[in-house]
């Protein structure tokens, strides 16, 4: 293994490859003695230490409000970089990673850990998986197998927000044993129009801050 890298090579890798950004991180490595102007190598034993500086030192943010505010409060006392969307700390990227992360961050906050899901397709419930909560009970109901009304009401039951995905794959006889349950506690039940994963996060981010 080489006793060391290259300078540009691994800021890229933290997150700093755009010019701006990796100017800011090189300035706080010279700046705190771990490299100094004009090298364009730094040894294994300092990455450690670079990698605990850049964290401390900087958040970097894509341009999405989202991501900005969320970072302004995770770490209030860095340098908030704006980097392209695959750099930035908060959601990488991804649109579905940004809209689970709000969505959790309200779910915290309004102690809500029970979330049952009708409709979607498997790839989808899947990538719901992924992007859950550790906190978070699902319970993904398909939209077009049979579903029994017994089943339905101990859903509405046990559920804190119960998600109706109008848009994806689901039978009207499926989503009407949730909507035209007697009794059904309509402040639970969402109703997502917009496919999605991102859509149906955030219209759950839409209805807690609607009811906050």
């Amino acid at each position: 293994m080489s006793a060391d890298r290259e300078i540009t090579e691994l800021l890229a890798e933290l997150g700093f490859g755009d010019p701006a950004s990796m100017a800011a991180a090189r300035s706080a490595l010279e700046h705190e003695g771990l490299t100094r102007a004009g090298k364009v190598r730094i040894s294994h034993e300092k990455i450690d230490k670079v990698k605990i500086l850049l964290n401390t030192s900087f958040s970097r943010s894509c341009t999405d409000p989202a991501c900005r505010a969320a970072l302004a409060r995770a770490k209030p006392r860095a340098t908030m970089l704006q980097v392209p969307k695959s750099a930035c700390e908060y959601c990488g990227g991804s649109d579905n990673l940004r809209a689970a992360r709000r969505f959790a961050r309200l779910c915290r906050a309004n102690a809500i850990r029970r979330l049952v899901i009708v409709g979607g397709s498997p790839s989808v419930h899947a990538e719901l998986e992924t992007l859950k909560a550790p906190e978070w009970e699902l319970r993904l109901v398909s939209g077009t197998d049979r579903r029994t009304t017994d089943k339905a009401r101990a859903d509405l039951d046990w559920a804190q927000l119960v998600f109706i995905w109008g848009s994806s794959e689901l039978d009207h006889k499926v989503s009407r044993l949730y909507t035209d349950s007697p009794g059904a506690d309509r402040r639970k039940l969402i109703a997502v129009a917009r496919r999605g994963v991102a859509a149906l996060l955030n219209a759950g981010t839409e209805h807690l801050e609607r009811s906050s």
